[in-house]
Parts: C-alpha cells; sequence; structure tokens
C-alpha cells in the first residue's frame, strides 16, 4: 500500500522542522557574535578546567543547560543571573570577570540583545574554546 500524500507531506514537514540549521541567517551571525564574548571573555574559567562551582560554558550543549534556569532566562536579561553578573560593578561580590571589567559595553549588549531575543543556540553542538590572554584570576 502506498502512503497518501497528506502522509508524505505531513513526513516531509517534520523533517524540516529537525533541520539543525538556524532558523535564518541573522541568528547564525549573532550567536557568532555571542561566541566571540563568551569565548574572549567566560571559558577561560567557565571551560573544561573550572571549580564545580562553577557553571559550565565550555559548549553550547552546556550553556543549554543553562537557559531556562535563573541563569538564562530568554527574553528577560535583566531577570538572567548570567547578563547580570556582567553588569555589576567591581565592589559587587560575584561580578564577572573576577578581574575586573574587561567585557566591554559593546560586549555587554550583545549578551542583552542574545537573551533578549530567546537566547538561541545553534542545534549542534559547538565547542567554545578560551581566546586571548588568560585574566589575572586564573
Amino acid at each position: 500500500m502506498k502512503p497518501s500524500i497528506f502522509v508524505t507531506c505531513a513526513l516531509v514537514a517534520v523533517l524540516a522542522s529537525c533541520s539543525t540549521t538556524p532558523r535564518n541567517p541573522a541568528e547564525e551571525k549573532d550567536f557568532a557574535e555571542v561566541r566571540t564574548v563568551l569565548e574572549t571573555n567566560c571559558v577561560h574559567c567557565h571551560g573544561d578546567n573550572r571549580l564545580s562551582t562553577m557553571p559550565p560554558i565550555n559548549d553550547t550543549h552546556a550553556l543549554a543547560k543553562l537557559i531556562g534556569s535563573h541563569w538564562i532566562v530568554p527574553g528577560k536579561p535583566e531577570a538572567s543571573r548570567f547578563f547580570l553578573v556582567v553588569t555589576f560593578p567591581d565592589e559587587i561580590p560575584g561580578a564577572m570577570p573576577p578581574s575586573g571589567h574587561a567585557i566591554s559595553k559593546k560586549d555587554v549588549q550583545i549578551l542583552r540583545n542574545w537573551i533578549k531575543d530567546g537566547a538561541w543556540l545553534p542545534a549542534q553542538n559547538v565547542k567554545l574554546i578560551p581566546v586571548g590572554p588568560l585574566p589575572r584570576s586564573i
């Protein structure tokens, strides 16, 4: 028995929705900017060699586990601890990075926009690699 056209179309629609490609090219570009901010400012301490008390940011699957919790609240950067700690003044305990505010206003805005727009991540896991000099605190 041959499948009906309706069943075939439904299967094609389901498979298309499971695509690993970004929803649109702008989202891929947006995450590329976020990735650069994370690899430059966060992954040195929150990567593979982090302390067990630190949230992991060593790849996008680890980052995805923070989304939807108090760490990253999609659509609400000001309710996201991840965002707040990079905006705290140095004298507030927990301000990131601990060696002083090396995160530029531009990078803070990139993180804010990413969270505000839903904290989209690529479907396939992306390994995050530290870039640039190590912070003083390591």
